[in-house]
């Protein structure tokens, strides 16, 4: 153990981020082809407001509304606006959305997790116009590629990078063993089930509760019909409970199984390191 008052080490992986209060968030970085492609959205969103800018201009300096030295003024303050002050405008009120970040299902964050603020996205607004507009993203996409999370060089210089929103969903919980049927789990024979049959047997036991009564035992009785051949004994219950009991038992085995092969790994990785080449244990 340990000395008391001695730092800890703790390892932190590239998926993981370090918070404040040193626990490791496991978090899921958008990728690079989503995030260039969210990227696109946003700078195809920016062109056709300077487009629309440019036509009001013009129709202002056909009328004689607005003159030459105006002009530029206001064309210098219309790209400011645009390629500035919209980006970090909506980041700051999204805290880190964009439509092209809605669209791929990304969200601009903090490098320790935290949701990004004003000056976050004023630096990655600023960055964005040399590395984006000046350079037609060469720079963007050139540092994009070497970095873990895909982040651009406004990213690093504002610490942040765009994390995953849409995750995919939990798997389903194991289901559960019927009770009262604990000491034929511990005595039942279940051969091996083809996957195809195991997998419509589970499918059957999570949509059963949606299923009309009739349906419900029809579908039931067919499936406990399929697996009697690989169960024995057959336990005393109803083809559902049946159904749902080797299931249960199945998985658990399965599970039991795959702990036991961690184990002898652990084990023999244990032994290796303990007995190095050209030093074998006596």
């Amino acid at each position: 153990m340990p000395d008391a008052g001695q730092p800890t080490l703790v390892a932190v992986h590239q998926d993981e981020v370090l918070t404040g209060e040193a626990v490791a968030l496991d978090v899921q970085p958008i990728g690079f082809f989503l995030r260039t492609l969210g990227a696109l959205i946003d700078v195809a969103l920016s062109v056709l407001l300077i487009i629309a800018f440019a036509l009001l201009f013009s129709t202002l300096s056909a009328q004689g509304l607005l003159t030459e030295n105006v002009l530029g003024i206001a064309t210098v303050t219309m790209l400011v606006i645009v390629l500035v002050v919209v980006p970090t405008t909506v980041e700051t009120l999204t805290r880190g959305r964009s439509l092209g970040k809605l669209a791929v299902g990304g969200r601009i964050v903090r490098a320790d997790g935290g949701a990004s603020g004003f000056r976050q996205a004023l630096i990655r607004a600023l960055v964005g116009v040399l590395e984006i507009y000046f350079t037609l993203g060469a720079i963007a996409l050139l540092v994009g590629a070497f970095t873990p999370r895909s982040q651009r060089l406004g990213d690093l210089l504002a610490g942040t990078y765009s994390e995953r929103t849409r995750t995919s969903p939990l798997p389903d919980a194991p289901l559960p063993l019927p009770p009262g049927l604990e000491p034929w789990a511990a005595l039942a024979d279940v051969g091996r089930i083809p996957d195809s049959l195991a997998r419509r047997v589970a499918q059957f036991i999570r949509q059963a509760d949606l299923l009309a009564p009739p349906r419900r035992a029809l579908l039931a009785s067919e499936l406990a019909g399929e697996v009697r051949p690989h169960v024995s004994p057959l336990p005393p219950v109803d083809p559902e409970t049946m159904l749902r009991a080797v299931i249960a038992v199945r998985r658990g085995r399965e599970l039991r199984s795959l702990e036991l092969e961690a184990q002898r790994v652990a084990a023999l990785t244990a032994g290796r390191t303990a007995a190095p080449r050209g030093f074998p244990q006596r």
